[in-house]
């Protein structure tokens, strides 16, 4: 005998099984909303167990609400349809296929952000987040069809045999990778594996005329959120974050420890092009910089009631003072964050509009471990701000958004942009004006650069000719650079781009077919040579070492260390406007 339970009141109430006498029992609550999508899928897999029993009877097993039967209908009337396709259609068809693009059909009807992910796709998705992988521990790239080590990961099973940075691979377990045109997806099935399993590879090496032999033992390789920590100058601290994920709050706190080593007295937190991650990690983050019970966020959604995260304990960063930068690729949980410093009045916010992601995505597995993101809430900001962005034109006008911006002017001029009254809200402690209506408006704003003399420039980044040759470059030169510069701040004093580079990545790019423009080169040229540099200097040294050159004439840090400098100037934007 089969049977499901249904009891009626307002939540899940238990979800468990318990198989005697042949009897199945499981026990559900009211039927709506995200609930639905639980139990369809439990009755997939139920499906898949009583393989005696069709989909159409374990649902029939169910005393649904009117939601209910709704769904128990179109289940139906789905179920129908592709059978009608499979057995009557005229040529071959893929009912998987079929079914995923429905899937995803439907989804962009509801919003944005409501995504279907396939059983392949969902692995490498989490990777980012969890913090880790499990590989080899390199980081690479395809220099002349060539598989080239650009580094190793500090203590991973690489750098403990041996492999080094310029090192070329030739081999992986056996099978040559060099000069057969090989594809980054194709190394990165190759090398990465489980933990403890091996991976054999042959190596060319400048300084050997043989092959060099390398057997390394798979390890869990860390994926950093954090990319650069360091002192400016001797009061201020910079930290960048590109992600937030399981590691980020105690990548921030070393990096913090390591600051209050040198005496930070105010730190610039750069949240620019970074496009969220956990939810808990962005709490995590703001509760370093507000006081214990200081609200963060909130969620609320028609099938999810409000729900406040608040700052849990004392922070190592509540009394200095801060700065947050934010562009328009910054999102969802560098929302958050920003939104809730700027509403405590603890924080000065620099840089242009931010994305204005603020929708809450729940993930549902679904029967062949793909998985459905499901937007289940909205976020609010402390003050009740709605951070996301307005999606009623349907996905393809959400996703011209920028574009709307730049014919707007919004990424070039304050000026450009304005709020009606509805979406004005007020500041927890100084009662400074804000503003709702979809991302984070900045206090500062800094314009995006743009002129048609960046071009050329532009061209040959795109082409990926400046970070080839840098790549080449730093190959060749790789022993006598390590000689010259023993460590970075050498390197950083002494070293130029001279002439002579430039004049040879404009050689290359003539080579693949783009021409000389001096008016654009003449206008870039400085801004190549900082570029470059800083190019140089992350595969020298670390990627915490590309911005420390990079930032040196970014016009947001310049903007952010002129306020922290100004101790009038940084209180008094903070300050209620009478």
């Amino acid at each position: 005998m089969f049977m499901v339970r249904y009891t009626g009141n307002l939540q899940v109430r238990n979800f468990g099984t318990a198989f005697a006498d042949n009897r199945l029992t499981v026990e559900f609550v009211r039927l709506t909303g995200a609930n639905l999508i639980l139990i369809t899928s439990l009755i997939m897999k139920l499906s898949t167990i009583f393989k005696g029993l069709s989909l159409a009877l374990l649902i029939l097993g169910i005393q649904a609400t009117a939601g209910a039967q709704g769904v128990q209908e179109n289940t139906q009337k789905f179920g129908r349809l592709l059978r009608l396709v499979e057995s009557y259609y005229v040529d071959t068809t893929n009912i998987n296929d079929l079914t995923e693009k429905a899937i995803v059909s439907m989804l962009q009807e509801l919003d944005p952000h409501s995504v279907y992910i396939s059983k392949d796709e969902v692995e490498k998705m989490n990777e980012p987040l969890q913090g880790n992988f499990e590989g080899i521990g390199i980081t690479f790239n395809i220099l002349k069809d060539t598989l080239l080590v650009l580094s190793t990961v500090p203590g991973g099973p690489s750098e403990k045999v041996g492999l080094q940075a310029g090192d070329r691979i030739v081999t992986i377990d056996g099978q040559n990778v060099a000069g057969i045109g090989i594809k980054n997806d194709d190394i990165m099935k190759k090398l990465r594996g489980e933990k403890g399993s091996r991976v054999d590879l042959q190596v060319s090496r400048r300084s050997n005329a043989q092959l060099l032999d390398f057997t390394i033992i798979r390890d869990k390789i860390p994926i950093y959120s954090l990319d650069a920590s360091y002192m400016i100058d001797q009061e201020t601290g910079y930290i960048k974050l590109n992600r937030f994920s399981a590691t980020t709050i105690e990548e921030f706190q070393t990096a913090m420890a390591d600051l209050k080593k040198s005496n930070v007295k105010n730190l610039i937190l750069d949240l620019r092009n970074n496009g969220g991650g956990f939810l808990k990690a962005a709490i995590d983050l703001a509760d370093e910089f507000l006081p214990t019970n200081s609200m963060v966020v909130y969620t609320e959604g028609v099938n999810n009631p409000k729900r406040d995260y608040r700052a849990t304990s004392k922070g190592l960063f509540e009394s200095g003072r801060l700065v947050v930068l934010v562009n328009e690729n910054s999102a969802s949980a560098s929302e958050i964050v920003a939104g809730a410093v700027q509403d405590w009045d603890r924080a000065v916010i620099i840089g242009r509009r931010s994305f204005g992601k603020g929708l809450v995505q729940q993930p549902f597995y679904l029967t062949d471990g793909s998985m459905v993101r499901l937007t289940t809430a909205h976020y609010f900001t402390p003050a009740g701000r709605g951070i996301q962005k307005p999606y009623v034109n349907g996905v393809t006008d959400y996703r011209n958004d920028y574009q709307r911006r730049m014919e707007h002017g919004e990424l070039f001029t304050a000026d450009s942009i304005s709020f009606p009254d509805s979406l004005k809200f007020k500041t927890l402690v100084n009662g400074r004006t804000v503003y709702g209506g979809g991302g984070i408006m900045p206090d500062i704003f800094v314009s995006l650069d743009t002129s048609y003399l960046y071009r050329y420039y532009n061209r040959i980044q795109r082409n990926s000719i400046v970070n080839n040759f840098v790549m080449d470059y730093v190959d060749k030169n790789r022993a006598s650079l390590a000689k010259e510069y023993q460590d970075f701040d050498q390197f950083n004093k002494k070293y130029r781009v001279s002439d002579n580079i430039i004049e040879s990545i404009v050689a290359s790019a003539e080579k693949e077919g783009i021409a000389r423009d001096q008016e654009s080169l003449n206008f870039t040229k400085d801004m190549m040579k900082k570029d470059i540099k800083a190019m140089i200097a992350r595969d020298l040294f670390t990627i915490n070492h590309f911005y420390r050159v990079h930032n040196q004439d970014d016009k947001a840090i310049l903007k952010a260390l002129e306020i922290l400098k100004d101790q009038k100037q940084f209180r008094d934007l903070l300050a209620k406007i009478e």
